[in-house]
């Protein structure tokens, strides 16, 4: 009887000893089977990306042109490090199939917001996901975009949390600073990024929390003004000393839909476009110091900066909206580009421009439109019918109630006889008369600061012509 049960205690012992080690075996063929197909999918993926991802209209695509390719320096990139959490849970209940169909769907996902907001995908390495703003074109709206963009990705994964039973939580770190992008490989050939930004970025993410968003201090005083962000305190980095770190917890609410700090609501996307502004300004204003011909005199790049700065005045004295204010200076910046062109009808050829280059910088169509037919109200004999373009025409026309008139005067006295017609001086005084007592400002705020020295100047140019 003894030996009989301590027989059977022996086969229980070898049973449970064979189900340990059938269970290792099982879950070990198991792994690799994942990993190979992990591996085969990122091997796809970043096959996909070197071919047709990320840099087709900026970077060279063609394996020759590639060679070509040589590296360059950006100052402002903001890089973002994804990385999934839960995999070895989810081994546990996930055959490889399904585990590769749940990676492809949260892949997707990530490159759908990434494009969304024109960022860069730059590769996936194992189970994270590095992408970066700011390039291959330099601006300076990469980091709200690239923190605008980490929250959508977290909501997203909250979302899968919420939805079944099996989620992968995320631990994102995000930081802003120069890098240097170049090819690596002989044979394959990619496009990545490397410097102390980069593995900066890495450190946030390995040293934050799943679901949250950690960003650096450098990183937090570019997008402060559009994100509720909390201090966590300081990471020592080698050779960096320490730096801040903080989490990114919503959208300001008066930036948000509803005020709830999930969705950017249109003041957001307004003073996001702002931004916007200052790097197409930029643009514009290095070609017509080096494009425009040195015989103009008067529509000069410093023109263009001189209407600019007129419609922040005139425009904050009759009190425009913030989009009103953003269409209004788009619009003085784009007016005169047509000279790039053509002299003559030059407000058609800047319309031209204006439809070309700003969806580029995500102007929309209604925007647009809006700036087309103030450029158009700056021609001679087009009269304004509403404020934005009794604005514009009293910024464009600024010069008749200024000061510094006669400067302004001869400059273009000048101009005209370069590129119109050979007139006397006499003959451009009684010109300019006519065109004073035909002229009238719109706007009360420039009635009040021009009108005065209008007149008087139109006293001395009805002496002139006596």
């Amino acid at each position: 009887m003894v030996l009989y049960f301590i027989l059977i205690i022996a086969s229980l012992v070898m049973a449970a000893i064979v189900f340990f080690f059938a269970r290792r075996y099982f879950f070990k063929r198991l792994n690799e089977e994942v990993d190979k197909r992990v591996d085969e999918y990122i091997k796809l993926k970043e096959k996909a990306f070197e071919i047709n991802e990320g840099f087709d209209t900026q970077m060279p695509v063609s394996k020759a042109d590639k060679q070509k390719f040589t590296s360059k320096k950006y100052d402002c990139v903001t890089v973002l490090f994804a990385d999934i959490q839960g995999f070895t849970k989810i081994v546990e209940h996930l055959n490889p199939d399904r585990l590769i169909d749940e990676l492809d769907k949260f892949f997707f996902q990530f490159d759908n917001v990434i494009e969304k907001y024109k960022i860069e995908k730059i590769k996936t390495i194992g189970d994270a996901y590095m992408a970066a703003g700011g390039l291959p074109r330099k601006n300076s709206t990469n980091p709200i975009e690239v923190v605008i963009a980490a929250l959508e990705i977290q909501e997203h994964m909250i979302h899968q949390k919420a939805d079944q039973r099996d989620f992968w939580e995320l631990r994102i770190g995000v930081h802003t600073g120069p890098v240097v992008l170049g090819k690596v490989g002989r044979s394959k050939i990619n496009i990545d990024i490397w410097g102390d930004t980069v593995n900066i970025a890495s450190r946030m993410e390995s040293s934050g929390v799943a679901g949250e968003i950690n960003i650096t201090g450098m990183t937090y005083q570019l997008v402060k003004d559009f994100f509720d962000c909390e201090y966590r305190g300081k990471m020592p980095i080698k050779y960096k000393g320490e730096i801040d770190m903080y989490f990114v917890r919503n959208i300001l609410p008066k930036l948000s839909v509803g005020g709830f700090g999930k969705k950017p609501n249109e003041l957001f996307l307004t003073r996001l476009q702002h931004i916007r502004f200052d790097d197409i300004t930029e643009v514009i204003m290095e070609r017509l110091n080096n494009e425009l011909s040195p015989r103009m005199t008067y529509h000069t790049a410093d023109h263009t900066a001189d209407v600019i700065l007129q419609i922040e005045i005139l425009g904050s004295g009759e009190k425009v909206t913030e989009e009103e204010m953003l269409i209004l200076k788009t619009a003085a910046l784009m007016h005169d580009t047509g000279f790039l062109i053509s002299y003559t009808n030059h407000e058609s050829k800047s319309i031209e421009l204006a439809k070309e280059i700003l969806p580029t910088y995500q102007y929309t169509f209604m925007q647009i439109d809006k700036i087309v037919k103030l450029i158009e109200i700056t021609k001679h004999k087009e009269k304004p019918v509403n404020k934005l373009e009794c604005i514009m025409k009293d910024a464009d026309l600024d010069y008749v109630g200024r000061s510094d008139y006669q400067e302004f005067s001869d400059k273009l006295f000048k101009e005209v006889v370069e590129f119109e017609k050979d007139i006397t001086y006499l003959e451009w005084t009684k010109y300019q008369y006519d065109f004073f007592v035909k002229h009238q400002f719109y706007t009360e705020t420039a009635k009040k600061l021009r009108q005065a020295k209008k007149d008087k100047h139109l006293e001395i140019l009805k002496r002139n012509i006596k």
